[in-house]
Protein backbone atom coordinates (compact mmCIF):
# COMPACT_ATOMS: atom_id res chain seq x y z
CA UNK A 1 0.00 0.00 0.00
CA UNK A 2 0.84 3.65 -0.45
CA UNK A 3 1.93 5.82 2.78
CA UNK A 4 3.38 9.25 3.76
CA UNK A 5 6.06 8.54 6.23
CA UNK A 6 9.10 9.96 8.02
CA UNK A 7 12.52 8.76 9.56
CA UNK A 8 13.45 11.78 11.00
CA UNK A 9 12.32 15.18 12.34
CA UNK A 10 12.16 18.71 10.47
CA UNK A 11 9.77 20.47 8.44
CA UNK A 12 7.38 18.21 6.71
CA UNK A 13 8.11 19.35 2.96
CA UNK A 14 11.42 17.63 3.84
CA UNK A 15 11.29 14.75 5.51
CA UNK A 16 7.63 13.50 4.40
CA UNK A 17 7.86 10.83 2.12
CA UNK A 18 5.73 8.63 -0.18
CA UNK A 19 6.07 4.41 0.57
CA UNK A 20 4.61 2.83 -2.56
CA UNK A 21 5.68 -0.37 -0.63
CA UNK A 22 4.05 -0.30 3.04
CA UNK A 23 2.75 -3.00 4.22
CA UNK A 24 -1.43 -3.25 5.61
CA UNK A 25 -0.77 -3.41 9.59
CA UNK A 26 -2.01 -6.22 11.04
CA UNK A 27 -5.07 -5.75 13.62
CA UNK A 28 -4.79 -6.02 17.06
CA UNK A 29 -7.56 -7.56 19.38
CA UNK A 30 -9.11 -4.25 20.24
CA UNK A 31 -8.40 -2.72 16.75
CA UNK A 32 -10.34 -2.30 13.20
CA UNK A 33 -8.66 -1.90 10.22
CA UNK A 34 -9.50 1.27 8.63
CA UNK A 35 -9.36 1.70 4.75
CA UNK A 36 -8.77 5.44 4.37
CA UNK A 37 -10.83 7.63 2.63
CA UNK A 38 -10.19 10.94 3.64
CA UNK A 39 -7.96 12.52 6.16
CA UNK A 40 -7.06 16.08 7.67
CA UNK A 41 -5.93 16.91 11.24
CA UNK A 42 -7.90 13.72 11.76
CA UNK A 43 -8.64 10.63 10.44
CA UNK A 44 -12.15 9.32 8.17
CA UNK A 45 -12.08 6.11 7.27
CA UNK A 46 -14.36 3.38 6.35
CA UNK A 47 -13.81 0.25 8.11
CA UNK A 48 -12.67 -3.04 6.94
CA UNK A 49 -11.96 -5.67 9.54
CA UNK A 50 -12.47 -6.14 12.78
CA UNK A 51 -10.30 -7.64 16.03
CA UNK A 52 -12.08 -10.10 18.56
CA UNK A 53 -12.45 -7.59 20.98
CA UNK A 54 -14.06 -4.68 18.87
CA UNK A 55 -17.85 -4.92 20.45
CA UNK A 56 -19.57 -1.37 18.99
CA UNK A 57 -18.46 -0.91 15.33
CA UNK A 58 -19.25 -3.94 12.36
CA UNK A 59 -17.28 -4.42 9.29
CA UNK A 60 -18.60 -1.62 7.15
CA UNK A 61 -19.47 0.97 9.07
CA UNK A 62 -18.32 4.47 7.99
CA UNK A 63 -16.69 6.03 11.00
CA UNK A 64 -14.11 8.69 12.03
CA UNK A 65 -12.21 9.88 15.37
CA UNK A 66 -8.66 11.06 16.78
CA UNK A 67 -6.37 8.23 15.90
CA UNK A 68 -3.84 9.84 18.40
CA UNK A 69 -5.32 10.79 20.66
CA UNK A 70 -3.39 9.01 24.31
CA UNK A 71 -0.67 8.54 21.29
CA UNK A 72 2.28 7.08 23.76
CA UNK A 73 -0.67 4.38 24.44
CA UNK A 74 -1.61 3.77 21.28
CA UNK A 75 1.54 3.53 19.03
CA UNK A 76 0.54 3.34 15.05
CA UNK A 77 3.25 2.53 12.36
CA UNK A 78 0.94 4.33 9.99
CA UNK A 79 -1.29 7.33 10.84
CA UNK A 80 -4.06 8.30 8.79
CA UNK A 81 -2.11 9.22 6.06
CA UNK A 82 -1.64 5.75 4.34
CA UNK A 83 -4.63 3.66 2.36
CA UNK A 84 -5.04 1.34 5.71
CA UNK A 85 -4.33 1.81 9.53
CA UNK A 86 -5.25 0.16 12.49
CA UNK A 87 -7.18 2.09 15.42
CA UNK A 88 -8.85 1.00 18.36
CA UNK A 89 -12.23 0.77 18.11
CA UNK A 90 -12.06 2.96 21.45
CA UNK A 91 -11.21 5.80 19.44
CA UNK A 92 -13.85 5.83 16.62
CA UNK A 93 -17.46 6.76 16.13
CA UNK A 94 -20.09 6.24 13.67
CA UNK A 95 -20.07 9.03 10.59
CA UNK A 96 -22.68 10.88 10.98
CA UNK A 97 -24.59 10.10 7.45
CA UNK A 98 -25.12 14.08 7.00
CA UNK A 99 -21.17 15.07 6.37
CA UNK A 100 -18.95 13.59 3.77
CA UNK A 101 -15.81 11.60 4.37
CA UNK A 102 -14.31 15.37 3.59
CA UNK A 103 -16.04 17.11 5.53
CA UNK A 104 -15.81 14.46 9.02
CA UNK A 105 -12.39 14.50 8.27
CA UNK A 106 -11.88 18.25 9.55
CA UNK A 107 -13.99 17.89 12.46
CA UNK A 108 -12.75 15.69 15.65
CA UNK A 109 -9.90 17.80 17.21
CA UNK A 110 -11.59 20.53 16.22
CA UNK A 111 -14.62 20.07 17.83
CA UNK A 112 -13.10 18.67 21.18
CA UNK A 113 -10.93 22.04 20.88
CA UNK A 114 -14.26 24.45 20.64
CA UNK A 115 -16.09 22.16 23.47
CA UNK A 116 -13.54 22.41 25.59
CA UNK A 117 -12.58 26.18 25.28
CA UNK A 118 -16.00 26.75 25.99
CA UNK A 119 -16.32 24.92 29.01
CA UNK A 120 -13.79 26.53 30.51
CA UNK A 121 -15.35 29.61 30.51
CA UNK A 122 -18.60 28.60 31.98
CA UNK A 123 -20.37 29.64 28.96
CA UNK A 124 -23.99 28.25 29.33
CA UNK A 125 -27.64 29.02 28.12
CA UNK A 126 -29.03 32.15 28.15
CA UNK A 127 -25.23 34.07 27.80
CA UNK A 128 -24.06 35.92 24.52
CA UNK A 129 -20.80 35.72 22.65
CA UNK A 130 -18.45 36.57 20.27
CA UNK A 131 -16.19 34.42 18.38
CA UNK A 132 -13.60 35.85 15.96
CA UNK A 133 -12.71 34.48 12.86
CA UNK A 134 -15.24 32.12 13.70
CA UNK A 135 -18.69 30.87 11.78
CA UNK A 136 -20.94 31.57 14.55
CA UNK A 137 -23.45 28.59 15.64
CA UNK A 138 -26.25 28.72 18.38
CA UNK A 139 -24.27 26.26 21.05
CA UNK A 140 -25.56 25.60 23.99
CA UNK A 141 -28.78 28.14 23.79
CA UNK A 142 -26.74 30.97 23.56
CA UNK A 143 -28.88 34.02 23.67
CA UNK A 144 -26.80 36.20 21.14
CA UNK A 145 -24.24 34.55 18.51
CA UNK A 146 -21.92 37.32 17.04
CA UNK A 147 -18.79 36.28 14.49
CA UNK A 148 -16.22 38.01 12.63
CA UNK A 149 -14.79 36.91 8.77
CA UNK A 150 -14.04 38.33 5.49
CA UNK A 151 -16.50 39.69 3.54
CA UNK A 152 -16.81 36.49 1.61
CA UNK A 153 -17.73 34.50 4.51
CA UNK A 154 -20.45 36.63 5.62
CA UNK A 155 -23.32 34.51 3.90
CA UNK A 156 -21.74 31.16 5.68
CA UNK A 157 -22.05 32.92 8.89
CA UNK A 158 -25.36 33.91 8.48
CA UNK A 159 -26.96 30.45 7.38
CA UNK A 160 -25.20 29.16 10.46
CA UNK A 161 -27.24 31.22 12.77
CA UNK A 162 -24.58 34.01 13.69
CA UNK A 163 -27.21 36.95 14.85
CA UNK A 164 -24.43 39.21 13.92
CA UNK A 165 -22.12 38.67 11.33
CA UNK A 166 -18.87 41.26 11.26
CA UNK A 167 -17.02 41.80 7.95
CA UNK A 168 -13.60 42.82 9.98
CA UNK A 169 -12.02 43.86 6.38
CA UNK A 170 -14.96 46.42 6.56
CA UNK A 171 -15.91 47.25 9.88
CA UNK A 172 -13.67 48.04 12.73
CA UNK A 173 -15.70 45.68 15.19
CA UNK A 174 -13.70 46.80 18.37
CA UNK A 175 -15.98 50.20 17.64
CA UNK A 176 -19.21 48.23 18.36
CA UNK A 177 -21.02 49.03 21.24
CA UNK A 178 -22.03 45.33 22.19
CA UNK A 179 -20.82 43.25 25.45
CA UNK A 180 -20.39 39.47 25.25
CA UNK A 181 -20.07 37.35 28.34
CA UNK A 182 -17.86 34.86 26.07
CA UNK A 183 -15.44 35.84 23.90
CA UNK A 184 -13.91 32.88 21.91
CA UNK A 185 -10.43 33.82 19.88
CA UNK A 186 -10.16 31.08 16.99
CA UNK A 187 -7.16 32.93 14.97
CA UNK A 188 -5.30 34.02 18.33
CA UNK A 189 -5.83 37.59 17.14
CA UNK A 190 -4.54 38.36 20.56
CA UNK A 191 -5.98 40.26 23.57
CA UNK A 192 -5.78 43.51 21.99
CA UNK A 193 -9.15 42.89 20.16
CA UNK A 194 -10.73 40.68 22.95
CA UNK A 195 -10.26 43.08 25.80
CA UNK A 196 -12.30 46.01 23.48
CA UNK A 197 -15.63 43.80 24.65
CA UNK A 198 -14.43 43.16 28.06
CA UNK A 199 -15.90 43.81 30.64
CA UNK A 200 -19.16 42.95 29.79
CA UNK A 201 -22.56 44.39 31.44
CA UNK A 202 -22.11 42.01 34.47
CA UNK A 203 -18.34 42.77 34.64
CA UNK A 204 -17.48 39.05 33.85
CA UNK A 205 -16.66 38.57 30.65
CA UNK A 206 -14.73 35.30 29.64
CA UNK A 207 -11.89 34.41 27.08
CA UNK A 208 -11.10 31.81 25.27
CA UNK A 209 -8.59 31.05 22.76
CA UNK A 210 -7.84 27.83 20.53
CA UNK A 211 -4.84 26.87 19.32
CA UNK A 212 -3.52 23.39 16.86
Amino acid sequence: MKAWVYGEYGNASNVLKLDSNGTVPQVKEDQVLIKVVAASINPVDAKRMLGSQVKRLKVGDEVYGDINEKALDHRKRYGSLAEYTAVEESLLALKPKNLSFAEAASLPLVIETAHEGLERTGFSAGKSILVLGGAGKHVFGASTVAATSSTSKLELLKSLGADLAIDYTKENFEDLPEKFDVVYDAVDSGYRQVNAFCPSKNNDCQRAASKF
